[in-house]
């Protein structure tokens, strides 16, 4: 025990809150000794300046800095206008925000080539592989040709791949076709699935299921629909990825939902550049956005900030095996 010696009483017409915030750290330090020297007398006139402190110091989740990981963006499609015309500026940007992880999605095959260069030399970010179910005009996949772009150190994933009804004006067997091909491409490769599914519940799932798919699981990404669909791709282990749609005014029912998911199945992402989430509704987004995410998924679901970030990145790690 350190010897407490005599002190001489402190003039307090010399002090202020704000010069005491200046110097807290003399004033808090058990290096210095401040506080436990002093007398009882002391400490009681000091006493609402240390509260005064305490109350300007940030809340324990902002003591423990986050750090996120992006499931699903598409950073070759982002503007870089907003980033002085430099792909480097955005990344720079992105890191600022505490992103330290993020999958980049392949929508064509096209254009994988150019992406995955991209991407290459940059160790936070991985890639997937596939061709999205919205590009009707594309070459069309092959599980020869999705497997050997899987070979590729960085992809972690097959697809985007899935079925998507909103806008479907004829028969939509040519996405279910290729949709299983991805399945099959997947398993082949033994890489998890990024599922996009619009207006697709009961299609989706079946083809899930007869075609297996619960043998290298995956996401279903931007996720919108119900939670009865979000249950059965639960129990056919997949994940849940939630987006800044959770932080729309009118997305009430995603919300609910999303207060359900079981955390260890919970995912979050950007899906940029798209839904940038409130407050930046309207404009370009991108991955270092995803806080935003995580934000209004901790407020609705009761837990913390640093919790939900947290296992979040534990549950991408663990989905893409990194």
């Amino acid at each position: 025990m350190p010897v407490l010696q005599e002190q001489k009483p402190v003039n307090m017409n010399n002090y202020s809150p704000q010069s005491i915030e200046k110097s807290d750290s003399k004033w808090l330090s058990l290096d210095n000794c401040a506080l436990h020297r002093l007398k009882a007398p002391t400490v009681g006139v000091l006493l609402p300046y240390i509260l005064y402190i305490s109350l300007r110091l940030p809340k324990p989740d902002r003591l423990l800095v986050s750090v996120y990981f992006d499931s699903h963006c598409h950073l070759d499609r982002i503007d870089l206008d907003e980033h002085n015309n430099s792909f480097a500026q955005l990344l720079e940007n992105i890191r600022s925000e505490q992103v330290t992880r993020m999958v980049c999605i392949g929508v064509n095959l096209e254009s994988f080539d150019e992406m995955y260069t991209k991407i290459e030399s940059h160790e936070d970010i991985y890639c997937s592989a596939g061709v999205h179910p919205d590009y009707e005009k594309v070459k069309e996949p092959t599980v020869e040709g999705l497997c050997q772009m899987a070979g590729h150190k960085k992809v972690v994933a097959i697809g985007e791949t899935g079925l998507d009804y909103m806008n479907s004006k004829s028969d939509m067997e040519w996405q279910r076709t290729r949709f299983s091909i991805h399945i099959e491409a997947a398993k082949q490769c033994k890489l998890p699935l990024i599922i996009h599914s619009r207006n697709a519940k009961q299609d989706t799932l079946a083809i899930l299921r007869e075609q297996s798919a619960e043998a290298v699981g995956g996401v279903l990404h931007c996720f919108t629909e119900d939670w009865d669909m979000a249950k059965q791709a639960i129990e056919l282990g997949f994940y849940i990825s939630i987006s800044g749609i959770v932080t729309f005014h009118q997305a009430e029912n995603v919300r609910e939902m999303a207060k359900m998911i079981p955390a260890d199945r919970l995912l979050i992402e950007t899906d940029s550049p798209w839904l940038s989430p409130v407050p930046f509704r309207g404009k370009t987004n991108h991955p270092g956005r995803v806080r935003y995410v995580a934000e209004k998924l901790a407020e609705i679901r009761g837990e913390s900030l640093n919790n939900l970030a947290q296992t979040t990145y534990e549950n991408a790690n663990r989905l893409f095996k990194l």
